[in-house]
């Protein structure tokens, strides 16, 4: 429907100027023929002559390469050879001022504009003393002269004004040209960010099974095997031979339990039914039951109910940091700090153990604590606009504090639990 608005405004002065011209001219011969002297002697030349007219505007106009106003020298000569054929028509009949009109039509497209106001003009002073011969009285040059100017007018303001439509048109076809192709570019962008989501959801979700198989199925499996260990080194000692293999028992049911939670996404046995304090709580008084290392928690500032993954981050953290703690510090006691301090959550786990060299991309001795851990531990606090801070030296003890912005549940409602 739009292509068909845009040929009746447009394409109406291109099919006029295409198959004007051959109709005007098909018209006056006709009636010329018909009405005027019918012998030969001046039909056949009268025929001729509309001929040469027609071939005329065949290769003058017909086959002019498009678009043809870029070929204004060209048409201008057009136009004289219509107007000199149509005049010399009109003079052999009156008749042919019919084709005469198609000056109009063709002086319309002249450029500059002054160029066809001139064009027009002199059609019109044509058509007018050709048809009826020049004015005799005072009065006939003023109504000789009114017709003309009032042609002139006329007719080159509907050229200026169609020129003003066909302008707008093509404005409006390149703007909606623009906006396909905007359109189009704006779907490959579309997709090409879903592809970009995509992949960066399915690698956020392997960085966070990568971080929950750490600290569910491999610290279980390490604490399995510790508590088996200890166990087979206690063969001699049924009581506590016994409270091993039960320790590792609870830590292979837990582990699967918890690896079951981290595949469905759910929250930690220790916070689905408490608060983060009282978590950390249970998780060092676990701790400290399977590695008889003290450790003690203590919680400052006001407590409250934090976004669900800011305290899953903090409960991890502190859960990474004791397991560094029993596998390489060999600690006497450990302390896990968490400080509420406004917009921000602090956890800070300390240890009196060996103590090793941060700035060592290798540490060396069993206190070092690297690997995927720190490096889990470092990702997972980022994701939660977090940073991760470790203070060591070899003999004097580890330090690991995390910070974390504190997002309550609803920041309308943030208050103690």
């Amino acid at each position: 429907m739009r292509a068909l608005t845009d040929r009746s405004w447009d394409g109406l002065s291109d099919a006029m100027l295409d198959v004007g011209g051959y109709a005007l001219l098909a018209m006056g011969t006709i009636l010329g023929v018909l009405l005027g002297d019918p012998d030969p002697a001046w039909r056949l030349p009268t025929l001729a002559i509309a001929l040469v007219a027609a071939a005329w505007i065949y290769l003058g106009f017909t086959r002019l390469a498009r678009p043809r106003r870029d070929h204004q020298v060209r048409l201008l000569v057009f136009w004289i050879g219509v107007v000199v054929l149509a005049s010399i028509l009109m003079l052999r009949d009156p008749l042919f001022f019919i084709f005469m009109i198609a000056g109009f039509f063709y002086a319309s497209v002249l450029r500059p504009f002054w160029v066809a106001v001139v064009a027009i003009a002199a059609t019109s002073i044509l058509v007018n003393s050709l048809l009826a011969g020049l004015p005799q009285t005072t009065t006939g040059w003023t109504f000789w002269i009114v017709i003309v100017v009032v042609q002139t007018v006329v007719l080159s303001a509907g050229a200026y004004f169609g020129e003003r439509v066909a302008a707008q048109n093509d404005e409006r076809r390149e703007t909606v040209k623009r906006l396909e192709q905007a359109l189009a570019e704006n779907q490959g962008l579309h997709a090409q960010l879903l592809a970009q989501a995509r992949e960066a959801g399915v690698l956020e979700e392997r960085q966070r099974m990568a971080a929950e198989i750490h600290d569910t199925i491999a610290q279980g499996l390490t604490g399995v095997i510790t508590q088996l260990e200890a166990a087979r080194h206690a063969t001699d000692r049924p009581e506590e031979h016994d409270r091993h293999l039960l320790n590792a028992e609870r830590l292979a049911r837990e582990s699967l339990s918890e690896a079951r939670r981290s595949v469905e996404g759910a929250l930690p046995a220790a916070l689905e039914a408490a608060t983060l304090p009282d978590a950390l709580r249970e998780v060092a008084r676990e701790w400290t039951e399977r590695t008889t290392v003290p450790a003690d928690v203590t919680v400052t500032g006001e407590p409250i109910a934090l976004d669900p993954e800011i305290e899953v981050t903090l409960l991890r953290t502190a859960q990474e940091a004791l397991a560094n703690v029993a596998k390489h510090a060999n600690a006497g006691r450990a302390r896990i700090t968490l400080s509420y301090m406004g917009d921000e959550v602090a956890l800070d786990v300390h240890d009196d153990g060996v103590g090793f060299d941060v700035g060592r991309t290798a540490p060396a001795g069993p206190g070092a604590g690297s690997g995927f851990g720190l490096h889990g531990m470092r990702q997972r606090v980022a994701r939660v606009a977090g940073s991760v801070a470790i203070e060591s030296e070899p003999g004097h003890g580890t330090a690991i504090s995390a910070r974390v912005p504190a997002i309550a549940i609803d920041p309308s409602a943030a208050t103690p639990r």
